[in-house]
């Protein structure tokens, strides 16, 4: 189980973050740590508290046009990029390759050698293409599917090594449904995506054209056909919140049986696990049907699907023609980006992309050896104890917010107590980094690196399954503007998260607690969520929960859940509330948790006056801040089906109007508009 805090707040261009090792003593942002340049107070807080908080900032800032949204953290991500290219150009400007910064160096000098890859065209692919020409029969693609983990290779089933949500000492394999090219299920099955599905056969007829493929319109058009089919019976995402339904454990003869002759056997055979006998199935009813599409679909056509997916995941990589038709439908016609960025940029992103969730697109093939590399330079030892103290005032918050809840049971409340206890809280890095020796970069193979550098994490994968589990690891590098609450039972705030605006350690505190403090609640109480709460003390996959504690929280979630659903960030698209459930009930909890951690860091002293703000206002300032930001249509009506996280606009206001505390510090009546009568707010931690 990993989730992900995203879409953090916007900037306006000259508002500038700074590195740790370049911080001053001075906030980065005014002179306690809040823009009051963005602020519209000609808005009534309660009638619509993002735009009070940033509304001058939202009518001043235009996206740039090589992104899709614009946000305080896409800029902290930019600040990051711009430090990660200086490592690594210094790195490939003095190139040894046994050591882990050649490595890296050579890696990005060979996506900067734009003349060679010109020169190579789609030559790179030419192993994979022969490999899908040569396929005689679907066994023969099964098998090349399952060596999708170490290369290009397209699968209709995704395979990952993760902890046994039954047996947490061990690890397993997992399989969940895949097969599909466009972002979400509903962008076959849905009308408003009529033009992005139309565009997408488009794009896959201009890839197989250039690959020379034969009939590539019409090879387009039953690609699409197959993966329509395969979207019906995909689970939704808010389907595939639910971890006991998700866990399906089956053996290779029961797998057979419930997916005959796909071809389980070479299918694994292909992945490396040839001696694994038992997996985790995740959506039971997809697995069954995608393989009757897969079965039912003319061997041709799905080698016109595994050619153009193949060549679609390597275009990024590839010469300038697959490279710009990449580019343009992924990011211009998805996404509504109308240029694209700067190729160093998306060298660095090839190299060690920080992967956080505002990216329209993830890489990241060396990331946790490039996230070594930063750590070192741009996380001071002075960071992390400051950050420290501050995650240990959220989670005496936390327990003492479990010990008076209200409608909890006292059994349940002694698990949640239990399971609090276990949490680890991991800061800046890994303390044990993963060794890279082995690993071969050339700086003139930018394709084979890529591949390499899959086979190398794939393999780090597969040997996991013959130990015990790690409880020290990671599942984000250093590097990464995001943080999470994982199946390790622990919550994971990366070096490059703990920025402004997240984090300030010069900012005024009532500031610094509501954004990071919140969401370090909010990674904390994701422990106890729709999901978390279905995990127990020891991380295994069991109801803990009296009936009655069930019945109150299921009844608590509904009516926030239909809350959000009636927010509607364009017209007729609205926020779907059951998706995003988790997200809602985190930020809800992190707030309250937050609030009353910053009041204890009082110690029973008033908090000042600062510009005629109390600390209470302070405090909700500092969360709207941190979610400041302004995406495009496309972006949004991406992120409604797909997303787990509602809109930032409504991430400041949904569990804003909940909060009693709120309504007193900003004086909110029944007159505006988020108003709220105290019986439909919703209290859960």
């Amino acid at each position: 189980m990993r989730k992900i805090l995203n879409g953090f707040c916007a900037a306006v261009s000259t508002l500038v973050i700074a590195s740790a090792s370049s911080a001053t003593d001075a906030p980065h942002f005014g002179a306690w740590g809040f823009d009051l340049s963005a602020m519209d107070r000609g808005v009534r807080p309660g009638d619509d508290f993002n735009r009070y908080a940033s509304g001058t900032w939202l009518a001043r800032t235009q996206i740039p046009a090589d992104k899709a949204i614009l946000s305080l953290r896409v800029q902290q991500s930019d600040a990051i990029t711009a430090q990660l290219r200086d490592l690594l150009q210094a790195a490939a400007a003095h190139p040894d390759l046994a050591t882990l910064e050649g490595k890296a160096g050579a890696f990005y000098a060979s996506f900067m050698d734009q003349d060679r890859i010109r020169d190579l065209g789609w030559k790179p692919l030419e192993k994979e293409i022969a490999g899908i020409k040569a396929a005689r029969d679907c066994a023969a693609l099964t098998r090349l599917m399952g060596q999708a983990q170490t290369g290009f290779y397209a699968s209709i089933y995704g395979l990952s090594v993760d902890i046994n949500l039954k047996n947490v000492s061990a690890y397993a394999v997992s399989v969940t449904q895949g097969g599909i090219g466009l972002p979400d299920r509903d962008y076959y099955l849905d009308a408003s995506f009529s033009a992005q599905k139309a565009a997408y056969q488009v794009y896959i007829a201009r890839l197989l054209s250039l690959l020379g493929w034969k009939d590539p319109e019409q090879n387009a058009a039953a690609v699409v056909d197959l993966e329509t089919r395969m979207a019906k019976v995909s689970w939704t995402e808010a389907e595939q919140r639910d971890l006991i339904k998700t866990y399906n454990a089956m053996t290779r003869k029961e797998l057979n049986v419930l997916a005959p002759g796909f071809g389980w056997g070479a299918f694994l055979d292909g992945a490396g696990l040839g001696s694994v006998q038992r997996v985790i199935v995740h959506e039971k009813s997809a697995i069954a049907k995608i393989a009757e599409a897969y079965q039912s679909t003319p061997l041709n056509v799905l080698k016109a699907w595994q050619a153009f997916t193949v060549t679609d995941n390597a275009g990024v990589y590839l010469a300038e023609p697959f490279a710009s038709a990449r580019f343009e439908f992924r990011a211009h016609q998805l996404f509504g980006q109308p240029a694209e960025e700067p190729r160093w940029i998306r060298a660095v992103r090839a190299v060690g992309d920080d992967c956080h969730g505002e990216r329209t697109e993830c890489f990241g093939n060396m990331g946790f050896g490039v996230g070594q590399i930063y750590a070192a330079k741009h996380f001071p030892p002075e960071a992390k104890i400051k950050i420290e103290a501050l995650i240990q005032n959220i989670k005496a918050a936390m327990r003492s917010r479990l010990e008076h809840l209200e409608w909890m049971s006292a059994g349940t409340r002694a698990e949640a107590l239990r399971k609090l206890d276990t949490y680890q809280i991991k800061v800046g890095y890994p303390d044990h980094p993963r060794s890279y020796q082995g690993l071969a970069i050339q700086a003139d193979d930018l394709v084979g690196n890529v591949r390499r550098s899959a086979a190398w994490e794939w393999e780090f994968q597969l040997d996991r399954l013959h130990g015990p589990v790690d409880r020290s690891d990671w599942l984000m590098y250093p590097q990464t503007n995001d943080a999470y609450n994982g199946a390790l039972r622990d919550i994971v705030f990366p070096a490059g998260f703990l920025q402004p605006p997240v984090f300030d350690p010069y900012a005024d505190a009532a500031v610094n607690y509501g954004a990071i403090g919140a969401m370090i609640g909010h990674e904390l109480s994701h422990g106890f969520d729709d999901e978390g709460r279905k995990l127990d003390a020891k991380g295994e996959l069991r109801d803990w929960w009296d009936a009655q504690d069930e019945a109150q929280f299921h009844a608590r979630s509904a009516k926030l859940g239909q809350q959000f659903s009636a927010f509607e960030p364009l017209p007729g698209v609205h926020v779907n509330g059951a998706l995003t459930m988790g997200e809602n009930i985190a930020d809800l909890g992190g707030l309250n948790i937050a609030l009353d951690a910053y009041h204890r860091s009082l110690d029973g002293k008033p908090a000042a006056l600062i510009n005629g703000f109390s600390g209470d206002q302070r405090f909700y300032l500092g969360w709207a801040q941190a979610w400041r930001g302004k995406p495009r249509d496309d972006f949004i009506r991406h992120q409604v089906v797909s997303d787990p996280h509602s809109p930032r606009m409504f991430r400041v206001i949904g569990p804003l109007r909940n909060l009693d505390a709120w309504y007193s510090a900003f004086g909110v009546s029944p007159a505006d508009k988020y108003y709220l009568a105290h019986d439909q707010r919703v209290s859960i931690w």
